[in-house]
């Protein structure tokens, strides 16, 4: 019931244990009572970064379920916001926005961080997980991570992918792109641009060194 508080959101570890969560085994797990003391709400957040409440009626000492589901009525709805309220304040201290939300993605955007020391630029509100890098001293782009269909990318398949669009040498894209784990540069020249899918397909270490091939083509 809870999914769409967390859409676009990532967690901060080292923000959950000052927050009240309990480390086990890289399990992080928050409990408080409810209510009046009449519920006792845990919170777990596992090594996949998957976050999941399990509620427990006090007086019989079993599990609720019902403010999971659709069910609807005055009582419930209270408790699902009691619960919502508890999962608010976690969201508001110990999560960020993250428009990007792939593991390499967010690896990509750290790297260029610390190398090169830009951010992502977001010039578009209508497309708002489509985003640049660029020079700050020629404002030439050097990148860019989108989010498209892989349709858009030539395969069969409307699954939504995040991507990443960089520049080389016209010698060098026509070589590399083989629409299996480079293609051609989506909303770019396709003559010196190309795209890698952020879905492992690609080393982060490859991929980084194209970055650098891109910054420096650009410079």
């Amino acid at each position: 019931m809870f999914e769409d508080l967390f859409q676009y959101k990532r967690v901060n570890l080292e923000k959950l244990e000052p927050f009240g969560f309990i480390k086990n085994e890289d399990i992080y797990r928050y409990e408080i009572d409810i209510l009046d003391c009449e519920f006792h709400l845990v919170v777990t957040i596992d090594t996949n970064l998957k976050l999941d409440t399990t509620l427990i009626e006090k007086t019989t000492q079993e599990e609720y379920i019902l403010y999971k589901t659709h069910a609807s009525g005055e009582y419930v709805g209270k408790i699902r916001d009691a619960v919502k309220s508890v999962l608010q304040d976690i969201l508001d201290q110990c999560y960020y926005q993250s428009l990007f939300m792939s593991e390499q993605a967010q690896n990509i955007i750290e790297y260029v961080r610390k190398t090169y020391g830009d951010e992502l630029e977001f010039l578009w509100d209508k497309y708002p997980r489509n985003a640049i890098f660029r020079h700050q001293e020629n404002k030439k782009w050097y990148g860019a991570m989108l989010s498209v269909s892989k349709r858009k990318l030539g395969i069969s398949s409307d699954e939504i992918v995040e991507i990443l669009d960089l520049r080389n040498s016209f010698e060098k894209v026509e070589k590399i792109v083989d629409h299996k784990k480079y293609y051609p540069g989506w909303h770019m020249n396709k003559k010196y641009w190309y795209t890698i899918i952020l879905d492992g397909s690609i080393s982060l270490k490859d991929i980084y060194k194209c970055i650098d091939e891109s910054y420096q083509m650009t410079k």
